[in-house]
């Protein structure tokens, strides 16, 4: 086998050994049927760091992770991570992580991925995370798409800002229940702009706090004015960045979640169009009903063809 095989053999039985905290590394070498040495050599080389430090690294960050979204107690996710006592295990943990377990699990909103050569990452529920073997190219309409999006937003707003009081809060009589149901204008507008914050502050592993729903939050169209210019160019910015490397095939933590779940790039970008294209498309009948015609149907294709 040549050393991009041993390696594939090796995360595959580090993935498979997760649950058996006895394994050891010559478990691991025969399992791809080379002697200790030879294997810790190749794996070294491939990995940038020994068989034994990858598999404790791995261990670690899903215990870091377990201790965010389970109930599971320390000594308990000590021994499934193969530390013989809670002592060691929190020395080990607070000099990975700056910080002993205790406290982590009392700060939600931290990213458990440590530093790796490799890119290679425990993820959820009970796997490994491997970097994109390919770059994602092909995916210029899904920019545009999301470029449109942005811009019929702020188009939106400023739309928003020619009504009265009275119709930026004026029922909207057609709703989707379970989606966005007792809605308005201003609700909509809202909703689009933090659809936007939220995303943002998931792949920064920033906080964030769901606004309060419903026609009872009046938002100020200066406020959404100001905030989508912001969280908009940096939303297009993100993705036009995405693109441009090739990482719409890349996971990440959304650890806004409760408990904290992994999603792809891409479906995160596909998530937002589909539920904005929704609201857009309320928002379009509503400003009609207000007498604001021209938007059209806020239809992507002409622009989409530039």
């Amino acid at each position: 086998m040549n050393s991009t095989d041993v390696f594939a053999g090796f995360v595959t039985a580090v993935a498979d050994s997760l649950d058996q905290p006895e394994t050891t590394g010559r478990d691991l070498a025969r399992q791809v049927y080379l002697s200790r040495s030879h294997f810790d050599r190749v794996v070294a080389a491939v990995a940038g760091e020994s068989p034994s430090a990858f598999r404790r690294r791995v261990l670690l960050e899903r215990a870091a992770y377990r201790l965010l979204a389970e109930d599971s107690g320390v000594l308990d996710l000590a021994i499934d991570a193969g530390y013989g006592s809670h002592e060691a295990f929190t020395r080990a943990f607070s000099r990975a992580y700056g910080m002993p377990p205790r406290e982590w699990r009392r700060e939600p909103s931290r990213r458990f991925f440590l530093a790796a050569p490799s890119g290679v990452h425990f993820q959820p529920p009970a796997g490994l995370r491997l970097p994109a073997t390919k770059e994602a190219r092909g995916m210029d309409v899904l920019v545009r798409m999301v470029e449109h999006h942005v811009w019929l937003t702020g188009e939106m707003i400023e739309r928003g800002d020619r009504l009265s009081a009275g119709q930026l809060d004026q029922p909207i009589e057609l709703s989707v229940e379970g989606i966005d149901d007792d809605v308005s204008i201003r609700y909509l507008l809202d909703r689009l702009v933090w659809q936007e914050e939220m995303w943002l502050a998931s792949v920064e592993d920033r906080p964030f706090q769901v606004p309060e729903c419903g026609r009872e939050v009046i938002t100020p169209i200066a406020e959404l004015r100001t905030r989508h210019a912001d969280a908009g160019s940096r939303f297009v910015a993100l993705v036009n960045r995405l693109n441009e490397e090739g990482r719409f095939d890349e996971t990440f933590v959304d650890t806004t979640c409760e408990p904290p779940r992994v999603f792809t790039y891409g479906g995160m970008v596909a998530h937002v169009l589909t539920f904005a294209a929704h609201r857009r498309s309320l928002l379009v009948g509503a400003f009609c009903s207000a007498g604001i015609t021209d938007l059209g149907f806020g239809d992507p294709m002409h622009f989409v063809a530039g």
